[in-house]
């Protein structure tokens, strides 16, 4: 049966389950905040029902418990590093607080990440940066099964590839050192979702260069739920609104594919965060046939600006300001409520399921009871 579970009981059930499979308590509990703080937000794409597949990771060999984030090269300003096949919700957490570190220091840090296991939602490192006040910028390619199609092409070749953008504006939350979410990185972390003067109204965009997420159909599809016209194709290269296509192998045996979003500017833009995020970061583009795998790896270039060094503080919010003063001034368009900028939503979305828990679809509960029973855990169905 469906579940809708309080955020601090599916906190602890998930991170029972990381533990069985090899992580230690404070990793464990890091992960499954991180998950949580997806589905409280509303992307449940990028929640606990990765939970499963993250089980079955480990198991492969592909994600390794317990690593954490390798610097290969600092060079000031710049810096290389390596997740080592770590949880991204932990070597991603790293590298942003040594990032971080050096922009608060220079002035700006261009560093990349490689071979990390699937790093969750990267609007959460957008976010940590913007809650010390600065600019951040990820590009990020995925190295798993390729489930997006190139513009006029017939099948997948490539991933979801995000890309991030966090701008802090006046007003919004600047919280005091703490630690981050899950408490288990190293040093100097924050909480990025305290409420300030302008209720934390941070610009965080942060979205997949295919039309939807790969994990939002597999949400789709376990709730026997169609999608829109447009969205995706079926092994023969033909329109679809089925995600079952992108989910399961279909009679021949091969998968669909999602179609990027705005045509070919998308398509361009997914190649960017390719070519970024995989090929200059040093963890590799995809360019072989796809193969069975559960591990999801990931590759980030992030740079980090920080206003006050760069001379343009006061200017800089007063005019981010004022643009978006301007923009909330315009009169609903037919069908909507209001304007929004990119972050508000996730916060109006986690202001509600922490109110009134978050609900699962049968299919993903019964997912993640199946992946706490193979390392030993026994969750009530």
């Amino acid at each position: 049966m469906p579940k809708t579970l309080a955020a601090p009981v599916l906190r602890a059930q998930v991170a029972h389950i990381l533990i069985a499979a090899g992580s230690t308590p404070a990793e464990a509990e890091q992960v499954a905040d991180n998950l949580v703080l997806a589905n409280l937000n509303g992307h449940d794409s990028h929640g606990v029902g990765m939970v499963p597949r993250y089980v079955d990771a480990v198991a492969e060999g592909g994600l390794v418990p317990n690593a954490a984030v390798k610097v290969n090269l600092d060079a000031g300003s710049l810096m290389a590093m390596d997740g080592q096949g770590g949880y991204g919700q932990i070597v991603g957490v790293q590298a942003m607080e040594l990032g971080i570190a050096r922009a608060k220091e220079s002035g700006s840090c261009i560093f990349t990440l490689a071979h990390a296991h699937h790093l969750g939602r990267i609007g959460h490192f957008a976010e940590m940066a913007v809650a010390q006040g600065l600019v951040s910028l990820h590009f990020v390619n995925v190295l798993s099964r390729p489930v997006v199609a190139p513009w006029g092409g017939g099948d997948g070749r490539f991933g979801t590839n995000p890309c991030c953008i966090g701008v802090p504006l006046a007003g919004a939350s600047r919280p005091a050192a703490g630690p981050p979410q899950g408490g288990a990185a190293p040093s100097g972390g924050s909480d990025p979702h305290a409420v300030g003067e302008r209720g934390g109204e941070h610009f965080i965009l942060d979205f997949a260069t295919s039309r939807v997420a790969q994990g939002k159909m597999r949400v789709a599809h376990n709730k026997g739920e169609r999608v829109p016209e447009g969205t995706l194709i079926d092994e023969h290269g033909r329109p679809t609104t089925d995600p079952g296509v992108v989910v399961v192998p279909q009679s021949n045996g091969l998968f669909g594919a999602l179609m990027t979003f705005g045509e070919h500017k998308g398509y361009g833009m997914a190649v960017a965060c390719e070519l970024l995020g995989g090929a200059l970061t040093g963890g590799g583009t995809w360019h072989r046939p796809a193969d069975t795998q559960r591990s999801v790896f990931n590759g980030m270039l992030t740079v980090l600006i920080d206003p006050a060094k760069l001379g343009t503080q006061a200017s800089f919010e007063s005019e981010a300001t004022a643009f978006v003063d301007w923009l909330k001034q315009s009169p609903p368009g037919e069908g909507a409520e209001a304007v929004q900028i990119a972050g508000e939503p996730e916060r109006r979305a986690r202001a509600t399921r922490e109110r009134e828990g978050i609900w699962l679809d049968d299919a993903t509960w019964a997912e993640i009871v199946a992946a706490g029973a193979k390392v030993g855990v026994a969750i009530d169905a």
